[in-house]
């Protein structure tokens, strides 16, 4: 009788300890706890998701960096003169003027053909243009952008002066493709000359 009694009070505490034991595991699992096969898989894929997330911020940031270079790098400078010393005018239609010797043209956007400068990108540029001419012929020249007006430089017909000189200058925020050239009016003229006749212009920044 004994021990059949000790045999059922070793029964009860065996499964007294089992259900605690039982209940521990429950509560750990609600509260995030779990075995060491999952835990060791959770661990692994939080690390996955956050080299996943530093992998597409450092593109994002070699993407930036590149774009930041690309705008350093691009210089656009221009100077170009007029060869020749002869008159130039009067025309009877507006004239642009092609100013075909280049001091410089990083960049390329001017055309020394056409005597036009065309934007290659978005930003703020800046431009001048001085001429020398002759007292006997009104002179009048035009900064244009696309075929708008921006600013001019005259002077009068004169016979007691032997030459004018003369320029103007103007801040331009263009669009890429924009056109930007100096037309000389109908009836007025300039004298050609490389050191004295020129157009500049250069980007202050790109937008």
């Amino acid at each position: 009788m004994m021990i059949f009694t000790l045999c059922l009070f070793l029964c009860f505490c065996g499964v007294t300890l089992g259900q605690d034991v039982l209940s521990q595991t429950e509560v750990t699992t609600e509260t995030g706890s779990c075995s060491p096969d999952m835990c060791k898989f959770l661990k692994e894929f939080e690390a996955m998701k956050k080299g996943e997330a530093l992998e597409t911020k450092l593109k994002e940031t070699e993407s930036q960096v590149l774009v930041l270079k690309q705008k350093e790098a691009l210089k656009v400078v221009f100077s170009a003169g007029i060869l020749g010393n002869a008159a130039i005018g009067p025309f009877k239609t507006p004239t642009t003027l092609i100013y075909t010797r280049i001091i410089t043209n990083l960049g390329n956007a001017y055309n020394q053909n056409t005597g036009i400068f065309v934007a290659p990108v978005r930003g703020m540029y800046y431009f001048t243009f001085f001429y020398r001419a002759g007292g006997e012929h009104k002179v009048r020249l035009v900064l244009m952008k696309n075929n708008e007006y921006v600013v001019e430089s005259s002077d009068h017909k004169t016979l007691n002066d032997g030459a004018d000189n003369g320029g103007n200058a103007a801040f331009m925020e263009l669009q890429q493709g924009d056109q930007v050239y100096v037309q000389l009016y109908p009836d007025t003229h300039v004298f050609g000359g490389s050191h004295t006749t020129t157009f500049s212009g250069f980007l202050l920044h790109q937008d």
